[in-house]
């Protein structure tokens, strides 16, 4: 091969080079734009009508904690509630007034499962009483690593698939990261409830959310 025929067999490799690397350039933009923000729709009242009929999974969050007491990371005991993140008296009341809105909507509620954390176990005894289960795949997973989420991320979703006989609903009460890890959706405030229709084997579809300040206006309360 001839220094001249190199050169030009060297050209074209370059040519061919920057071609592609000016084709890729979009996929690039497009990876490193951000995932779409997840859109939040207020239920309505024909969906409250729905949940009246049952057939439905309500993911609740717990009440208002006090965040200047941090979970204890790595010594949280499950037993022992002052190494966990506490609810307040503020939450405690806020809870126990979303639990009366649900009764007041006449929402039929059959299981309730619980996260073992004690802000969650007191958050459910405000709105139900002690009728729950605790449930230790609800753990909250904010700080867990991506292992230690999968078993908990992976019974949340059974929970949030598996049908629910007609007339009655399924309550899972435990923390925003957890649903934000399993669908994008960071929970917020604390005492929304989150409206999931669960689909078997093909999952769940979100509905819609109800805040606590939501409640008043389903109920046609001033």
């Amino acid at each position: 091969m001839t220094r001249r025929s190199s050169h030009s067999a060297l050209a074209a490799r370059l040519r061919l080079l920057l071609c592609l690397a000016a084709a890729l350039v979009p996929w690039g933009r497009a990876l490193a734009e951000p995932l779409p923000a997840f859109v939040e729709k207020l239920a309505t009242r024909e969906q409250l009508q729905q949940l009246r009929e049952g057939g439905y999974v309500i993911y609740l969050r717990h009440g208002i904690t006090d965040s200047t007491r941090p979970d204890r990371v790595p010594a949280v005991d499950l037993n022992d509630c002052a190494t966990q993140r506490p609810l307040t008296e503020a939450g405690r009341q806020l809870m126990t007034e979303v639990g009366q809105a649900m009764r007041e909507a006449r929402i039929p509620l059959g299981d309730i499962f619980v996260s073992p954390l004690c802000r969650a176990k007191e958050s459910a005894e405000a709105a139900f009483g002690k009728r729950y289960t605790v449930d230790p795949l609800l753990m909250y997973t904010a700080n867990l690593t991506t292992e230690e989420k999968r078993p908990i991320l992976e019974s949340t979703r059974r929970l949030l698939s598996l049908p629910v006989p007609a007339g009655t609903n399924r309550v899972v009460l435990a923390h925003a990261p957890n649903l934000a890890d399993l669908m994008g959706y960071f929970v917020k405030p604390e005492g929304t409830a989150v409206i999931i229709r669960p689909l078997g084997d093909k999952g769940f579809i979100y509905v819609a959310s109800i805040p606590p300040r939501r409640w008043p206006e389903l109920l046609h309360k001033p």
